[in-house]
């Protein structure tokens, strides 16, 4: 990104956009360093800015909501009184704000900071690296408290995109281009940027609040600072303490060279009495599962070929298990029953009954494993909630880091094995019912739909128990009474209470986290309309011409290299809702081509102050929703009749 003689904005090739125009100053009060230092205490979002001939960091105490910038050159002693009188907040804050934070401590110098900036986002080198090249201690101001949001949110997003998420105010990214000298007009509009970007920030530190407090009370337990881990990483390091006092040794991390091949192990309970399965089974056995240069498993042509159970496809992978599912309904009247039949705490599970444990950690593992289950099952029988989720997260943590060539968890052979023996054995469940009459709607790497009569329940209840007591796993059910599917990811299934559970695009939250951390918003106000209807009968119309929450009409999209309206550039993450009168399109900066379905699309980077009633475009929402039950099958689809 560059801004030519004339002002202009400059990205890709041949999109002419218009010059850059401030957007309008939000309400801000900023404080004195004297005022800052009277409110000592409580919490401070950081985060810094830096240009060749300007730099600055910004501050916002999270207690009086006011700012502070430093910039220029300031007193260097009072960075280090900030860091060492409040609890330090920051996104990506560990990886540079900090490392910035300790260069501006020795050379306040904007040519200076810049290139310590530049060497940190550019070089992929660790920040200690570089303080040494550039020549400043990486921890003469180590926080007192610190936390890094980065970690802490789901699925590695950017500041930009969990804003979006959260329904930020104000999405705007870095208005002119970091490496261009700044004019003196340009100072003010970076300083407001700086602001929004701590807003958002501390807007993310709030939503966090739970996950947050959980990391307080397992680093007290624990004495291990995990206010900036993942779920992961706080698995991983906990068990990692815990494995090492038993061993009496540091956990060192095993590396495995590319090339290497492994096999999968078969259980002894695992067998099928179809062909197809027996085949897949047979081709498994066979297969090789190599060792990428990067450390990750190659997946084997063996897997690519989906096997067919009842009236299903299904696909096997590393990653997972899935239905090939096409649009689907079912509605559960005249005695028939939908069942979501899913395995209970399916990879704890798996890697204690199947013995897994990382080759850097030895057999101890198990023992500190199998003791942090048994230390949920009673955190939850006694009620105990924080605990018990801080045990579910080193529980489920530890299945993703057998993967990770970084992590002392380290070991494909056991993702192999917990992977594959998982879904083989859903298969096994699949084909057990529909070799007995019993419809499998859909399946994936934990569980599956089925559907049947009523008087068949105590055969589905009785292949229940014969495959419980067969591999080990518990399996438990939620009963439906009406299930809509485009396909296996994206469903409406409506639960004997009322209530609905929706997944996939559809949904307001993820699988990840729980939350809107993991998922865009993408009209949420037809899912609204479509819940109410499925559930209550309420016109679709009435929900969305109703609904007065501009948040449930916005589409959030991350757009490679940037988009734009109309030659008005707007950013890597785009928010719109479709207004009434709209035309053209929001468009790619790089190529010109049309950002998908945003035809009737106003951009959104800044939330209207008040609902716009007026200009919502609702039919378009209320189009949008009926072709969603389409989708999903509530309604079908007219039969084209070809003459030819």
């Amino acid at each position: 990104m560059r801004l030519d003689d004339d002002g202009k904005i400059v990205i890709g090739k041949g999109v002419n956009l218009k010059p850059y125009t401030p957007r309008p100053t939000l309400p801000r009060v900023y404080m004195t360093e004297n005022e800052l230092r009277d409110a000592a205490g409580g919490d401070i979002i950081l985060d810094g800015e830096y240009f060749p001939n300007y730099h600055m960091m910004g501050f916002k105490h999270v207690q009086s909501g006011k700012y502070l910038k430093l910039d220029g050159e300031f007193n260097p002693h009072f960075i280090s009184w900030i860091i060492n009188s409040f609890r330090s907040v920051g996104f990506n804050s560990i990886s540079f704000d900090l490392p910035m934070l300790w260069a501006s401590y020795v050379n306040r110098h904007p040519l200076f900071l810049k290139d310590v900036a530049n060497a940190l986002i550019l070089s992929g080198k660790r920040p200690n690296e570089i303080a040494k090249e550039f020549g400043f201690e990486i921890y003469k101001l180590q926080p007192r408290q610190h936390i890094d949001l980065i970690n802490v949110c789901p699925l590695k997003g950017s500041l930009k995109l969990y804003g979006a998420r959260l329904h930020s105010k104000r999405i705007q990214e870095l208005p002119f281009p970091e490496n261009i000298p700044l004019a003196d007009w340009q100072i003010p509009i970076v300083q407001e940027y700086n602001c929004n970007d701590l807003d958002v920030t501390e807007q993310i530190f709030h939503f966090c609040k739970e996950r947050l407090q959980l990391r307080e009370s397992i680093s007290i337990e624990y004495n291990l600072d995990l206010m900036s881990k993942s779920d992961a990483q706080m698995a991983e390091a906990v068990i990692s303490q815990e494995v090492g006092k038993a061993n009496k040794r540091w956990v060192k991390r095993v590396t495995i060279e590319a090339g290497t091949v492994y096999k999968y192990s078969v259980p002894t309970f695992l067998s099928y009495a179809t062909k197809p399965l027996q085949d897949l089974l047979l081709r498994i056995k066979r297969a090789n599962f190599v060792i990428g240069d990067t450390g990750k498993i190659i997946s084997p042509p063996e897997l690519e070929e989906p096997v067919k159970v009842g009236n299903n496809w299904f696909s096997v992978g590393i990653g997972g298990l899935h239905s090939k599912d096409k649009c689907k309904t079912y509605d559960a009247v005249n005695g028939y029953r939908l069942k979501d039949i899913d395995v209970t705490s399916y990879y704890p599970n798996a890697i204690i009954n199947m013995g897994l444990y990382p080759p850097a950690m030895g057999p101890n593992f198990l023992v500190v494993y199998k003791g942090f289950k048994d230390q949920r099952v009673e955190a939850k029988k006694n009620k105990q909630f924080t605990k018990d989720k801080g045990l579910k997260i080193f529980l489920n943590g530890v299945s993703g880091k057998f993967s990770d060539v970084y992590s002392t968890m380290y070991g494909p052979s056991n993702t192999i094995q917990m992977n594959l023996t998982g879904q083989l054995s859903i298969l096994m469940l699949a084909e057990m019912f529909e070799c007995n009459g019993i419809e499998v709607v859909s399946a994936n790497t934990d569980g599956v739909v089925t559907f049947y009569h009523e008087r068949d329940e105590e055969k589905v209840v009785y292949w229940i128990k014969f495959w419980e007591n067969l591999t080990g796993f518990q399996l438990e059910d939620t009963h439906y009474e009406k299930y809509y599917a485009r396909d296996v990811n994206a469903y409406f299934a409506v639960k004997s209470d009322g209530s609905i559970k929706v997944k996939g695009p559809y949904s307001e939250v993820g699988s990840q986290s729980g939350t809107q951390l993991d998922n865009n918003p993408i009209y949420l106000i037809c899912s609204d309309a479509i819940k109410a209807f499925l559930s209550k009968g309420v016109p679709i119309e009435e929900t969305i011409r109703q609904c007065k929450d501009i948040t449930r009409f916005v589409v959030v999209r991350n757009v490679k290299g940037g988009a734009h309206k109309d030659g008005e550039y707007l950013g890597k993450v785009v928010r719109w809702a479709y207004y009434k009168g709209v035309y053209g399109t929001i468009n790619y900066v790089s190529s010109g081509n049309k950002v998908a379905e945003t035809d009737g699309a106003w951009p959104l980077q800044d939330l209207p102050e008040s609902f716009p009633e007026d200009q919502i475009d609702y039919q378009k929402y209320i189009d949008l929703t009926r072709e969603i039950l389409y989708d999903i099958g509530y309604y079908k689809r007219a039969k084209q009749i070809s003459f030819f």
